[in-house]
C-alpha cells in the first residue's frame, strides 16, 4: 500500500511524549553535547541558590560569629521558570511520501531513521524544535513568540557579568587576540577549574581554525599547526590556552563566553504533565492528506553567579 494512503492511527501522548520531547529538546548542539547543566522535571519553577563566600577565616577567639550576619557569606538566589511552548502544525503526507519510502526501502545514508510514517514526521518536527531551542538558549528574546530569554539577553541585563572591553567583530586576523582578551578577563576563582569552558560562535570557530592553519601571525608561520597548513583540522576538539572550546551553534556571530558548565542551566519539565506529543491523521475526518501534529513542552535558561561569567559581545 502506498504511504500516501497509509492512515496514521496512533496518537502519541503520555509515556511516548517523554521520549519524543526529549529527542526534540535535547538533540540540539548545546544540550546533546553537555554544553550546560540540564535541570529536568521542573514542574513550575526552581530556585538556584548562590553562595558568595568572603573572608571566613579570622584570628582565634572564644566568640562565635554568624558568617551571614558578619557579611562573610552572602546567600542569594535566582529563579529558573520554564515557559510553556507549543507546536501546532499541519503537514501534507504527499510532501513526505518519497523520503519515507526511500527509508523503508533502505535507500538512505542513515541507519536509524524511524520505519513508521508517523515516527518519520515526528522526527522531522523534532529536528526543527531542536534547532530553534539551540538558538533560544543563547540568543532568544522572550518578547518574540516561541522564544525565551537566552543567555545573551540575561547577561546584558546583569552588571555582575564581566564584559570584555573593546569587543568587536572577530576575523581570522584578530581571533587569537580576541580569544586572549576573553581569557585574560577570567576571574582567578574559576581559572583552572575542571569544567571551565570557552563558548564560541560558529564564525569565531571558523576564523580560529583558519588562523591556526597558517594565516595567523602569532608564531604559526605559513605552514600553521603541525606544519599541515589548512589541512591540520579534522573536526576534532579545539582548545585555547589549555581551556576546552565549545562551539555553541546558537551564539550570535562574534560572541564568546567563558564560564563553568556548572554555572549555566537549562530547565524543562521534561517528564512533567505539561509535555505532550500527538499525531492526528485528518484523512478519516475531512478526506484530506493532512496530518496535524501537536507538541507541548517547557524550556528556559538561567545562570548562577554573573561575576564568574566573561562575555565577549562582538
Amino acid at each position: 500500500m502506498s504511504s500516501l494512503n497509509t492512515p496514521i492511527t496512533t496518537t502519541y501522548a503520555g509515556e511516548f511524549a517523554k521520549e519524543y520531547i526529549a529527542a526534540a529538546l535535547l538533540s540540539g548542539n548545546t544540550l546533546a553535547n553537555g554544553g550546560i547543566t540540564i535541570k529536568p522535571n521542573i514542574k513550575y519553577k526552581e530556585v538556584i541558590k548562590k553562595l558568595a563566600v568572603g573572608s571566613i577565616i579570622g584570628n582565634a577567639a572564644c566568640d562565635f560569629d554568624d558568617p551571614v550576619t558578619a557579611n562573610t557569606i552572602a546567600l542569594t538566589e535566582r529563579i529558573i521558570e520554564p515557559e510553556e511552548f507549543q507546536v501546532n502544525l499541519e503537514l501534507c503526507k504527499k510532501d513526505f511520501r518519497r523520503d519515507w519510502e526511500a527509508v523503508q526501502m533502505g535507500i538512505s545514508v542513515y541507519d536509524n531513521l524511524p520505519p513508521a510514517f508517523s515516527d518519520y514526521l515526528i522526527a522531522y518536527v523534532a529536528a526543527k524544535v531542536a534547532e530553534k531551542t539551540e538558538q533560544n538558549i543563547w540568543r532568544g528574546v522572550n518578547a518574540v513568540a516561541g522564544e525565551f530569554d537566552g543567555f545573551e539577553v540575561l547577561w546584558a541585563g546583569d552588571a555582575d557579568v564581566i564584559d570584555v572591553a573593546g569587543a568587536g567583530a572577530v576575523t581570522a586576523a584578530n581571533v587569537l587576540d580576541k580569544l586572549g582578551d576573553t581569557v585574560d578577563a577570567c576571574p582567578n576563582a574559576i581559572y583552572g577549574t575542571e569544567d571551565l569552558t570557552l563558548y564560541i560562535s560558529q564564525n569565531v570557530a571558523k576564523h580560529y581554525v583558519r588562523a591556526l592553519g597558517g594565516f595567523g601571525a602569532a608564531g604559526l608561520g605559513a605552514a600553521g599547526t603541525d606544519s599541515k597548513g589548512s589541512q591540520w583540522y579534522t573536526n576534532g576538539q579545539l582548545t585555547f590556552d589549555g581551556i576546552p572550546i565549545f562551539v555553541a551553534n546558537g551564539l550570535s556571530n562574534s560572541n564568546m563566553a567563558l564560564a563553568q558548565k556548572s554555572n549555566l542551566f537549562f530547565g524543562t519539565g521534561l517528564l512533567s504533565d505539561a509535555n505532550e506529543v500527538k499525531v492526528l491523521d485528518m484523512s478519516d475526518l475531512d478526506g484530506s492528506q493532512n496530518v496535524r501534529m501537536v507538541m507541548r513542552f517547557t524550556a528556559a535558561v538561567q545562570y548562577g553567579l554573573g561575576s564568574e561569567i566573561v562575555w565577549y559581545n562582538g
